[in-house]
């Protein structure tokens, strides 16, 4: 009996996305080896999005990247972004999930930020430098994000 087995690319290098993507992956496919691999796939947004389109344009663009250059059973983006709401600045994420015909946009709930720090953010700081330097860390963003 061969094994069944999923090849994902997931259009960052950053080790907790990879292995947030392998882990879902791997809970709807319980029986499949899940191949996962991380690309650096470009966003076409600042390195930090401000505002909920930016955000949702960077991950579709990251998976429109990786359809066009990687051969594989599916494609995902995680896209951190942050803006400031009626009720207090927040940060969240847009997930796209995608393969060859379709394709699938979801969203977190919101992490409210402090004002200093979302300041920070429209200073055209990144929101994994303004944590680490808050809160004494270092890449905060590749070991488990804000």
């Amino acid at each position: 009996m061969s094994e069944l087995s999923l090849k994902i690319i997931v259009g960052s290098k950053n080790p907790v996305k990879i292995n947030a993507a392998k882990k879902i992956f791997e809970l709807y496919y319980p029986n499949h080896n899940i191949d996962c691999e991380g690309v650096a796939a470009p966003s076409n947004v600042p390195d930090q999005p401000i505002g909920e389109e930016q955000t949702r344009i960077g991950a579709q663009n990251r998976v429109q990247y990786c359809q066009k250059h990687y051969q594989a059973d599916f494609y995902s983006a995680m896209e951190g972004g942050a803006e400031n709401f009626s009720y207090g600045p927040a940060t969240f994420a847009y997930v796209v999930i995608a393969n060859h015909s379709d394709c699938s946009i979801g969203r977190s709930s919101n992490l409210p930020l402090p004002s200093a720090l979302y300041n920070s953010l429209i200073e055209g700081k990144e929101l994994g430098d303004v944590m680490d330097t808050a809160f004494s860390t270092t890449n905060i963003k590749q070991q488990g994000g804000a």
